[in-house]
């Protein structure tokens, strides 16, 4: 595969991760799988994301971005929250998807390397040498698919009608912070952001 691609998610990213790169494999196997291309759109294709809050291996999420275009600023990717390294892949307009998961064919070496050896002492991944932190990558990019993904068969997935972008900010009458029209929230003769106008949502 073209270890550029893998050079410039770790850019997007902020570091070298094993978590990432299984990510970006993922994500190309799944837009290969259902038969497109890397997205630069909200209505081509839609992601969710197994991963949750607040666990080791979130960097999955990154890969999987920079690989298929989905990403939050286009709001065409979410987040399930079962604590999975996984994604299902939605072609929004020929309604299908394909799941694509981690398999931990080569968890062990991943484990065993001398960059997670140091992360397990602390160190930021930041602060571990180029050098040690590509080997630990290579593990899950130079292996075999099968040992490092599952991935489904494409099945139909219904989208139903995109309503699109609902366009235009306008400024919260109290803070004067624009505000997409959709969030604000009336108070009294007011028209307010939601920080402003004391609602949750």
């Amino acid at each position: 595969m073209d270890k550029q691609v893998l050079e410039e998610a770790f850019k997007f990213h902020g570091h070298i991760c094993w978590a990432s790169a299984v990510g970006v494999r993922a994500g190309l196997a799944a837009l290969r799988q259902l038969g497109v291309r890397r997205t630069g759109t909200s209505g081509e294709l839609h992601c969710v994301l197994e991963i949750g809050e607040n666990h080791g291996a979130q960097c999955f999420a990154d890969g999987v971005q920079y690989a298929t275009g989905c990403t939050l600023g286009k709001g065409n990717i979410e987040k399930a929250g079962w604590g999975k390294l996984a994604l299902t892949l939605i072609d929004k307009k020929n309604e299908k998807a394909v799941r694509v998961s981690y398999k931990p064919g080569r968890h062990k070496a991943i484990a065993e390397s001398a960059f997670m050896t140091k992360r397990g002492q602390g160190i930021p991944p930041t602060d571990i040498p180029e050098k040690e932190a590509m080997e630990m990558a290579d593990i899950v990019w130079d292996a075999p698919e099968d040992e490092v993904l599952i991935i489904g068969p494409v099945h139909p997935h219904a989208w139903g009608d995109d309503f699109g972008e609902i366009m235009g900010l306008i400024p919260c009458d109290n803070c004067g912070e624009l505000v997409s029209r959709v969030y604000l929230r009336v108070v009294g003769k007011s028209h307010m952001c939601i920080p402003c106008s004391g609602y949750e949502r």
